[in-house]
């Protein structure tokens, strides 16, 4: 395998860096970073813009010294990525997109998130959960895989208010990337959940069409957090693509 590219984790909603531990794990024999956005993690916070999160990564590759990285998000993590990729396309290698979409919000979608963002602020995070947890998980974790269920639990707990409402804000004033992926000049693998109901497989597909070389792996068993709930499955699908890339 060739050890010399290294690879950009960039995680979801509501969660931080440490998420990425199996997949750091499994690429040990390279350089990789896992950074919390702010707001998360126990970084400060900044502005509500996923540009602002592309731009604190950018920084975090640099003081690093990682130049050309393989980019991978998922969800909130994979609209940050579209971001970077914007910002400095330079810097990418190579994306994985996991779990995620193109398109910015609709009007309903941008209600939402005005919604729990104030009332994250006007009550904390307490309520997180149980709102959002259908959503992150597929239907066989939530019903066979209770470890996975607790981690992700743990992570949730562990978010901050007004990083949780500031990052809110970002997603919901994200532009449509749509346009822009016949654009892209890079390796793309989009990757998802088969039960994943937040952005389910056909839309993921598109993605992978719609890039000059794309490719699309779906992941039996495992919901929107597929990196979580198939780690075995997401790590080989991930350690083949950057291996090739490499």
């Amino acid at each position: 395998m060739d050890t010399t590219l290294p690879v950009v984790f960039l995680h979801a909603f509501p969660l931080n860096g440490s998420m990425w531990a199996r997949q750091v794990e499994a690429l040990a024999s390279r350089r990789v970073l896992a950074p919390h956005f702010p707001g998360f993690g126990g970084r400060p916070h900044g502005e509500a813009s996923l540009d602002a999160f592309a731009r604190a990564a950018l920084a975090d590759m640099d003081a690093a010294g990682i130049g050309t990285a393989v980019v991978v998000g998922l969800s909130m993590g994979g609209y940050t990525a579209f971001r970077l990729h914007a910002l400095a396309p330079d810097r990418v290698a190579a994306l994985v997109l996991a779990d995620t979409r193109a398109g910015a919000d609709d009007e309903a979608g941008r209600a939402k998130r005005t919604d729990q963002a104030a009332r994250v602020r006007r009550e904390g995070t307490g309520w997180l959960a149980d709102t959002l947890l259908p959503g992150l998980l597929g239907e066989t974790t939530r019903r066979e895989r209770p470890d996975v269920v607790e981690r992700v639990l743990a992570l949730i707990a562990q978010a901050d208010a007004e990083g949780v409402a500031r990052a809110q804000e970002a997603m919901r004033g994200r532009p449509d990337s749509t346009p822009d992926l016949a654009r892209v000049r890079v390796p793309v693998l989009a990757l998802v959940g088969e039960e994943d109901t937040l952005t389910p497989p056909p839309g993921v597909r598109k993605i992978a069409e719609a890039v000059p070389d794309g490719r699309l792996t779906v992941l039996p068993g495992a919901g929107h957090l597929a990196n979580l709930e198939a780690p075995e499955a997401f790590n080989a699908a991930l350690a083949e693509f950057v291996s090739a890339v490499g």
